[in-house]
């Protein structure tokens, strides 16, 4: 644990962040939107560096010994290594091309990690007005509620989410396309939300069954879903079954029932790591 503070205190610390950020969204959402291009579409705008700049400065202020990784300032200098040290992983806004058009499913993801394990999350939507919240070993919370992942144990009957990402290459959206195509065979049906840290959050809310990306932007993608998640009673872990690797820019979720099938019905599709391939 950290030196400053008990888990309970940086959650509250993290919501207050998260809701401070989710106040610029909330009035930014209704507003014409400056919009920039981190790729051919791939969308940055000032609201979110605004956030990230916030975010951490309210984090700064109350831990400043902490470490601080985050979406646009790694865009700039690179994602810093995790370290055992107590590390916030920030994205100020993720579903940036949903808030761009209007779609509201965006969100402000906070995750804390000490040594290297991910112990705090908070996603806040602040559009919809859903506040996730998850601390290692105390549960997982929807706006104060305790929420648990599915019980369903049938894929075929299972509802999977994931994204098409920002790369628009030949060979990566024929091997996204493939792979979604023969999932269709599998399970129920296929949603693309835009926003995988609120997608992780469907999975502990027991909204949806199963997730995975492959090639998504960065931990900060993931951060606090892992702790949500985990604390609903769901899994995260690596497509190919193994342990999750924060940094990796893979993931897989299921509820606590399906993950042996989901992993082998992913192991079908070629799962090489397209090129980067950012929920934004």
């Amino acid at each position: 644990m950290g030196d400053q503070g008990t888990l309970e205190e940086m959650l509250g610390v993290a919501v207050e962040a998260a809701k401070l950020a989710g106040d610029i969204i909330h009035k930014g959402f209704y507003r014409t939107k400056h919009v920039e291009h981190k790729g051919l579409v791939d969308l940055v705008t000032e609201t979110d560096k605004a956030c990230e700049d916030l975010i951490f400065s309210h984090l700064k202020k109350h831990y400043p010994t902490h470490k601080l990784i985050g979406e646009e300032t790694s865009s700039v200098f690179g994602t810093d290594e995790l370290t055992d040290q107590p590390t916030w992983i920030v994205d100020p806004l993720d579903g940036t091309t949903n808030f761009v058009h209007g779609f509201p499913f965006v969100c402000v993801s906070i995750g804390l990690t000490i040594n290297k394990i991910p112990t705090i999350g908070v996603v806040y939507n602040p559009i919809l007005n859903e506040l996730f919240t998850g601390v290692r070993g105390n549960g997982a919370f929807l706006n104060g509620s305790p929420i648990k992942a599915s019980s369903q144990d049938q894929l075929v009957k299972a509802l999977l989410v994931t994204e098409a990402g920002t790369a628009r290459d030949t060979k990566t959206v024929d091997e996204t396309t493939d792979r979604i195509n023969k999932l269709l065979l599998k399970v129920r049906s296929v949603r693309m939300c835009g926003s995988l840290a609120m997608n992780m959050c469907g999975i502990a809310c027991g909204r949806l069954d199963l997730c995975y990306e492959i090639g998504f932007g960065g931990p900060w993608d993931i951060a606090a879903g892992v702790v949500i998640v985990q604390e609903a009673g769901g899994l995260v872990f690596d497509p190919d079954g193994g342990q999750l690797d924060l940094m990796a820019r893979r993931m897989a979720a299921s509820n606590g029932c399906l993950k042996d099938d989901f992993v082998a019905a992913l192991e079908e599709p070629a799962l090489e790591e397209p090129a980067r391939n950012e929920t934004s």
